[in-house]
Order: structure tokens, then sequence, then C-alpha cells
């Protein structure tokens, strides 16, 4: 078993709690709008752009968040102007974009990437330039939300009175788009491709039993993501277990726990 006090676990602690400070928020706008699938959609895209970073020789976090920001500003106008519901567009587009993307992959000539870090995270390779690309992520985030907060929750709540009351419904929904665009590909690293949507949802979820206000559950979803972190880290160390996949039970654990505290707290 390995020790806490370890100078090398530094980023990849400061990485975990930093990136469940930053799908506090999102996470819980991804609940609110039933975006769920639209995470995983993201998540499985960006795989195409781990195949432009590795062909064009850039940074593969870069890449990554091109390839997600770019399959963001696609999808918008697709959701909008197709006669497909959007979960069977989301569907399509989430598995075929996974599959084209290892497909080109699989293509590349002696080019070796470890593709199961990103298909399940790799929490302890974490590097202090990841780590500081979520840092700005997570300053960049806040601010925006701080900044547009009353007009995402307005166009949350209705799209057609938030409209009415003059905000750009529009540009908010591609503003909050970009933002889980962002988060997704950084996230990646850390809880992989499969598993990114758990990090977005079941802390929010779990924050919902106690909430009674917007604020609260976005404070809520922060403190459990980041207990989540803590104890999957922790999990990860005392039984030799993936980190990333550790996070996401632990933060199933407290969703789980919720359900029933929940109610008590509501019967009173």
């Amino acid at each position: 078993m390995m020790d806490f006090t370890t100078p090398w676990w530094t980023m990849p602690l400061l990485a975990g709690i930093l990136l469940a400070a930053t799908t506090g928020p999102l996470g819980s706008f991804v609940v609110w709008r039933r975006m769920a699938f639209f995470g995983d959609t993201l998540a499985h895209g960006a795989l195409l752009g781990i195949t432009f970073g590795v062909l064009t020789d850039i940074n593969l976090t870069l890449a990554l968040i091109i390839g997600s920001v770019s399959l963001a500003l696609i999808l918008l106008p697709l959701q909008r102007g197709s006669r497909l519901s959007s979960d069977t567009l989301l569907g399509i587009v989430s598995h075929g974009t996974l599959a084209v993307g290892l497909v080109a992959l699989s293509l590349t000539d002696g080019i070796r990437i470890d593709l199961m870090g990103y298909l399940f995270g790799d929490l302890l390779a974490v590097e202090s330039q990841h780590t500081l690309w979520l840092l700005l992520a997570a300053i960049s985030t806040g601010l925006l939300l701080l900044w547009q907060w009353r007009a995402l929750l307005a166009v949350t709540v209705s799209p057609e009175l938030a409209s009415i009351d003059g905000h750009p419904v529009q540009r908010l929904n591609l503003l909050l788009v970009l933002m889980l665009a962002i988060v997704v590909a950084l996230a990646m690293k850390i809880v992989g491709i499969l598993l990114i949507s758990a990090l977005l949802i079941i802390p929010a979820a779990a924050a919902r039993s106690f909430a009674r206000t917007p604020e609260q559950m976005v404070g809520l979803s922060s403190v459990a993501g980041v207990i989540s972190v803590l104890l999957g880290m922790w999990a990860s160390f005392r039984w030799d277990t993936p980190a990333g996949p550790s996070i996401v039970v632990a933060a199933m654990l407290l969703f789980l726990a919720s359900i029933p505290a929940g109610r008590l707290q509501a019967a009173r």
C-alpha cells in the first residue's frame, strides 16, 4: 500500500479535486436539462481529437479539446435541424465517432498510444501540464457561470420565457455546450471516455436530494464530487484498483446513501 504523503500524489489529487469542482456546476445543468447522453457523445467524439493529435503531432490535450469542441459545434445545428429525436441522433453520432476514432487509431503505423488510459482514465499518471489545463478550465467555467448565472438558469427553466425576457437563448446554449465540451475533454485523462458522464451526473443527482435552491445544488454537487475523488483515490491505494472507476463507484455509493437521507430530510 502506498503512502498519501508521497509528493507524486500531489498532482493527481489536485487534478481530481479541480475536476470535481468544475463538473459540479456543469453537472447540475446536465441533470436539469437532461443532457447526460450529450456528454457521452462529446466524450466519444473526442477520441477523433486524439487521432488528429497523433497524425499532426500536436499536444494531445489540445487535440482532445479541439475534437470535443468541434463536435459540439456540429451537434447543436444538427439537433435543431434533424427530423430524428435528440437521443437517436446522439446515439448515432456517439457510437459512430467512437468507432471511427478506434479504427483510425488502429491504422496509424508505428505510433503507440495508451488507448486504455483514455477509455478508462489514468488519474495517477496526470502531470502538472494537465493539472494546469484543469485549473484554467475551472477558473474560466466559474467566471462564466457567475457572469451568466441568471440567464443560464432562465434558459434552463423555460427557453421560450427566457427569449421573451430578452435573453440570447442560442448564444447561452452554445456557451454551456462549449464549457461542457472543454471539461469533458480534460476529464477523459482522469476518468476516461466511458465514465465521464458518471462524474457529471452522479454527484449532481446526489446533491438534488438535499438542495432546495439551484445555488445549493451546484455547491453540494461540487462537494459530492470532491468527496468521491478523495474516497476513490483512497480505495485505489487501499485495494490497488483503477483510480477512475474507483471514483465513480464512490460517487455511486454517495448517491445511494443520499436517497434515504434525502427522504428523511423531506419528512421533517
